[in-house]
């Protein structure tokens, strides 16, 4: 079998099981056993990596997020390694990151803290793109916080990023420059309605009510005057987010749009 007739297979079997784009999907996994780039599959040869591909179509077919069969996931500049023990990074956090920059222009070595963090994909894209600043990223997960670690090391920030382990800011005291969150959102009703791949994911890292509010309390307590809260907010979300936040005595409290152009960052200003 060629590649061309694998691909062919493999694209109408994801697209059978509903997958949302079965062609860009198919060329990834072979990619992925054949060990080359997308681009160079119209040259390369199966060899023998036929029956591995067919495996990783199966368990896309069955819904399995793609980034977990790959094992990483591209955000911004950086290569990240990613498993069900932690979200996968999207385009949407990409300009929560952007947003966190813009406020850090002219702050002289800034000090964040990232709630939530993950697979730390926040934490150490702010260290990647910001050699002068230090940060702290805090999760309950000791899974997620394996994964971060590992991450922190693929990205060679061991310096400059600290994880630690424990619910909001885990005992920090500041004072930060920045904090930013992109804490659970999907209401719990909601998830039923999710894409299957997303059900699949971590379930405490991506469901939750109120925790918006409770980040928002815990940041004014480390936040130095003038420091900014960054906030991920799901759609339709940002209308309730920023009065809570003007009603704890935020000021400037800004609504900025994701790549998409829908309403997902707030941020506002510790008095």
């Amino acid at each position: 079998m060629t590649v061309r007739e694998a691909l062919a297979e493999a694209t109408a079997a994801l697209e059978r099981a509903g997958v949302p784009s079965p062609g860009v999907d198919a060329e990834w996994l072979l990619a992925h056993v054949l060990g080359v780039r997308r681009s160079e599959l119209h040259s390369a040869t199966l060899d023998g990596g036929l029956d591995d591909f067919r495996s990783l179509v199966h368990r896309r077919a069955q819904r399995e997020p793609l980034a977990y069969i790959l094992g990483e996931w591209g955000f911004r500049g950086l290569t990240l390694a990613v498993d069900p023990r932690v979200l996968i990074p999207r385009p949407e956090t990409e300009a929560v990151v952007e947003r966190c920059l813009a406020l850090l222009e002219g702050v002289e070595d800034p000090v964040v803290l990232d709630i939530g963090a993950g697979s730390g994909a926040i934490a150490l894209t702010i260290a990647d793109e910001r050699p002068d600043a230090r940060v702290v990223g805090t999760d309950t997960s000791p899974g997620a916080l394996e994964v971060a670690e590992a991450n922190r090391e693929r990205a060679r920030l061991p310096d400059r990023v600290r994880f630690v382990q424990g619910d909001l800011v885990a005992g920090e005291k500041g004072p930060f420059d920045v904090v930013v969150s992109n804490p659970p959102y999907v209401s719990p009703h909601e998830l039923r309605e999710l894409e299957p791949e997303l059900r699949r994911e971590p379930a405490e890292a991506l469901v939750g009510v109120g925790r918006h509010r409770a980040v928002a309390e815990a940041a004014r307590e480390v936040l130095r005057p003038g420091g900014v809260l960054v906030l991920e907010v799901g759609d339709g979300q940002a209308c309730d987010v920023s009065p809570t936040l003007v009603a704890l005595g935020y000021r400037d409290v800004r609504i900025s749009p994701d790549l998409a152009g829908r309403q997902r960052v707030v941020d506002g200003t510790r008095r």
